[in-house]
């Protein structure tokens, strides 16, 4: 049997020649774009990430994301064109290759667009981090948008009668809506956080008890680094309903601390602690002042109380500020002799100044026999204490809480 002879053989409805030039053509095309991904990753990204466009690194991550197994799908169907075959196997190659061509074709733009949209997100971030939050979000509807358009052009060159399909989905959608509605409630919430801004990214909030830096907001949650270091998810609906406070926004700081001084401290004494308080606040550029006066006479203590703000949300700021008045003040109340008033009280005992108060003596006391016999004769007992008509001095005894 000659060669010739032997690829005129029939074999399931075409000759053998038909079939090793259809396998020929498969192979080729799937090692043209083996080849082309391997020039791709060793020779072209290497010399794009040189350049300062990121035009040609968009386009490298787009190429690099090509599917061998998509293109082998697409690659049997073309090499299927030379061959007879049934029509439903021919229709089944042409279904998977329109598939296959659709995915690939998704997958491509979707790398387009997420490329494109992380770079413009970098930019806004360094301007505004709120329309950063914006730009995510728009970037999940347009890749939304982008997989529904290939869906129903798949299905519609496929032979679906895409126009019911959508009409039987707005119906479907209520069903869903409901089954759904805690998730479409945060959807909702992230629209709403977005376009409110109540806050963005690496703002510091307090939601009732927990606070941190805002990492992340999603569609659904939003996720918060706490002081201590754990990350914290937040459901946006949750957030919406609870009292958020954001202190990021915050311009100035307000700070009131009170102290008390002893009762001994005079007059001048006191007028002179409130007068440095006000100077020491109005000649520092970074406070001012709202009130420092001695406002209340305490149980234990004459009680100042001192309000101002410093004019930088910074925390370590206001520490510090906050750190040197205290040392300010220990520093002027030593030089002149005040004392800080601490918690104390006052017990004053009257002793009787009249009468013959009884001697109590444990049982078996030396004495308690002849007592005895002078309470059974009728005899009275003397007693220690007073003349008539003294008065019994007061003691009075200090002790501290």
């Amino acid at each position: 049997m000659t060669l010739d002879h032997f690829l005129q053989l029939p074999l399931l409805r075409n000759t053998v020649s038909d079939w090793l030039v259809a396998l020929g053509l498969a192979l080729v095309i799937n090692l043209a774009v083996g080849l082309f991904r391997r020039v791709l990753a060793r020779r072209i990204a290497p010399l794009a990430a040189r350049t300062h466009s990121g035009l040609d690194d968009t386009v490298v991550q787009v190429l690099g994301q090509t599917k061998t197994f998509l293109v082998a799908v697409i690659s049997v169907f073309v090499a299927s064109r030379y061959l007879d075959l049934p029509a439903r196997v021919d229709s089944a190659l042409r279904g998977s290759a329109i598939i296959a061509a659709f995915l690939q074709v998704g997958i491509w733009a979707g790398t387009l667009l997420a490329s494109g949209i992380e770079r413009y997100h970098q930019r806004v971030m360094a301007r505004d981090a709120g329309s950063a939050t914006a730009v995510r979000a728009m970037g999940f509807a347009a890749r939304v948008l982008m997989w529904s358009i290939l869906l129903l052009l798949a299905l519609d060159n496929l032979g679906v009668d895409v126009t019911a399909m959508v009409a039987g989905l707005g119906i479907g959608g209520i069903a869903v809506a409901l089954a759904v509605q805690n998730v479409l409630g945060d959807i909702l919430a992230s629209v709403s956080i977005i376009a409110d801004r109540p806050f963005v990214v690496g703002d510091f909030i307090i939601v009732e008890d927990y606070m941190g830096t805002v990492e992340y907001v999603g569609l659904k949650t939003t996720h918060v680094r706490s002081l201590g270091g754990e990350q914290i998810i937040f459901a946006n609906n949750d957030l919406l309903k609870a009292r958020l406070r954001n202190y990021k926004r915050m311009s100035e700081r307000r700070a009131v601390f009170t102290f008390g001084l002893a009762y001994e401290t005079t007059v001048e004494q006191i007028e002179k602690v409130a007068q440095w308080l006000r100077d020491t606040i109005n000649t520092n550029p970074r406070l001012r002042l709202e009130r420092a006066h001695f406002f209340k006479f305490g149980e234990s203590s004459l009680d100042f109380e001192v309000a101002y703000w410093v004019r930088d949300a910074d925390y370590g700021l206001y520490m510090d500020q906050q750190q040197a008045l205290n040392l300010g003040l220990m520093k002027l109340l030593a030089d002149n002799g005040i004392e800080f008033a601490y918690p104390t009280r006052t017990l004053k005992f009257d002793l009787p100044t009249s009468g013959n108060p009884r001697m109590l003596r444990a049982p078996g006391a030396a004495g308690d026999d002849a007592g005895e016999e002078e309470r059974d004769a009728g005899g009275p007992i003397p007693q220690p204490g007073p003349g008539p008509g003294s008065k019994q001095p007061q003691l009075e005894r200090r002790r501290s809480n």
